[in-house]
């Protein structure tokens, strides 16, 4: 059975997206290719911001650009491991953006995919805690950043998920 991811509600009413599972374990040595792949069945998709009503594209380059970003390459041990499984609730994720962000776009390569620059969107995520392979019923919440170009055509595209943190107030409790 299939367990859905949810959105919940913090003490100070802000939402986190509960990610059901931990679909890739191993800390020490992600395997990014199969990440890029379990990305691929996002592109096409189209997601709107609620905040800002902002329609966001899901591209084909994201999962490779998710999967080999230099700010993932320096990923390690659970950030990498929180990053790898954010993947499973990325569209969601997207949904509940906030906190938007302008930065203009300096490398040259860019010009093209982020002519109109680039937008930062605060997003956050739970992962469930185990002990001894069991899930405890408590989650470690992290805040992220979306990184969104904006392309010449005017359409805003996903392109990377950075700045992850795992937040250090008290792990979220079981979700009903």
């Amino acid at each position: 059975m299939k367990q859905e991811i949810l959105i919940a509600q913090d003490d100070l009413g802000r939402k986190i997206v509960v990610l059901p599972d931990v679909i890739f374990k191993n800390k020490k040595n992600i395997d990014w290719y199969a990440v890029e792949k379990y990305l691929h069945k996002y592109i096409g998709n189209i997601v709107t911001i609620t905040e800002t009503n902002d329609i966001i594209y899901i591209g084909s380059t994201f999962p490779d650009e998710y999967k080999g970003s230099k700010y993932t390459k320096h990923l390690k041990g659970s950030y990498a491991k929180a990053k790898a499984n954010a993947a499973q609730g990325i569209v969601k994720m997207l949904e509940i953006a906030t906190d938007k962000r302008f930065r203009k776009n300096r490398k040259q390569k860019h010009s093209q995919n982020a002519g109109n620059g680039w937008y930062y969107y605060t997003t956050r995520f739970a992962l469930p805690i185990y002990e001894n392979e069991i899930k405890t019923g408590n989650y470690n919440v992290y805040s992220a950043c979306l990184l969104i170009n904006h392309t010449k055509s005017g359409k805003l595209y996903l392109y990377d998920l950075v700045d992850i943190k795992r937040e250090a107030s008290t792990p979220l409790k079981t979700i009903k």
